[in-house]
């Protein structure tokens, strides 16, 4: 798939427009709701969003000082997205969302800015630009199905859905290696179908592992937003079978959905 990167920024866009919309019209007690996540409510979910975009534009403005900061957070342990929400819970809803909505256009412009091709610290591996953006894509849509999970909404239809599919496929061996599992050799088929019924293949067609269905169902498997048993996937082969029991998309410690009981 080749990279368009206006449209990726503009997919990343309208996902955030979506989640504002949604969130601007929410009471003080909404905010408060428990999500998903366990321990966090919607407050957490959007100080998380709000937080990493500033990480993401220091990234993309001064690598030296992102490292510093990216280095002090994970010396206290990979669990700093826990101690970020709890540190922003001081503030009230109405100050985090008006945080949310000056970050995330700041961010848009700095990425707009930009060179797609180039190199930026993350807290995993170095990533390019254009993986940042995509990743930022990934996040929103994650923490956005929690709070219309949260609020029993479904998710608005969102034209990202292949940018976010593009980066479950490529996180294949980053999953399996951050979960001490060596990297197969054998590659997977996948063929998603867009909400408009076009195809979204990856992989040879001629693999004994295979995954197809919605690309949706895709989406909250390798954001870990759902179990791949819970979808509508169709999965073949042990190696594909084993993936999407680790697939996981972002940055950070290993993790991985349970099976439902």
């Amino acid at each position: 798939m080749g990279l368009d990167y206006p449209g990726l920024l503009a997919d990343l866009r309208h996902e955030s427009e979506q989640l504002v919309s949604c969130l601007s019209g929410l009471s003080a007690t909404q905010w408060n709701l428990a999500t998903p996540a366990a321990g966090w409510n919607i407050q957490d979910q959007v100080s998380h969003l709000a937080f990493f975009d500033d990480i993401a534009r220091l990234a993309l403005s001064d690598p030296e000082r992102f490292r510093r900061k990216a280095d002090d957070l994970m010396a206290g342990g990979m669990n700093f997205p826990d101690r970020i929400a709890a540190e922003y819970r001081t503030k009230t809803s109405k100050e985090i969302l008006e945080w949310f909505v000056e970050a995330r256009p700041q961010l848009l412009t700095a990425f707009a800015g930009n060179d797609p091709a180039r190199r930026l610290p993350w807290f995993g591996p170095d990533m390019s630009v254009a993986s940042s953006a995509t990743a930022r894509l990934m996040e929103t849509w994650a923490h956005g199905q929690d709070v219309y999970d949260t609020l029993a909404m479904p998710h608005p239809p969102s034209p990202g859905l292949r940018n976010i599919a593009h980066l479950g496929v490529a996180t294949f061996a980053f999953a399996h290696s951050i979960h001490g599992i060596d990297v197969p050799d054998q590659r997977v088929r996948i063929e998603l179908y867009s909400p408009e019924g076009e195809v979204w293949p990856w992989g040879p067609d001629n693999s004994d592992n295979r995954i197809e269905g919605p690309a949706q169902d895709f989406v909250l498997t390798v954001t870990q937003r759902r179990h791949w048993t819970e979808t509508a996937l169709t999965v073949r082969g042990a190696v594909a079978k084993r993936w999407l029991d680790i697939a996981q998309a972002f940055a950070g410690a290993p993790s991985r959905r349970t099976v439902p009981r």
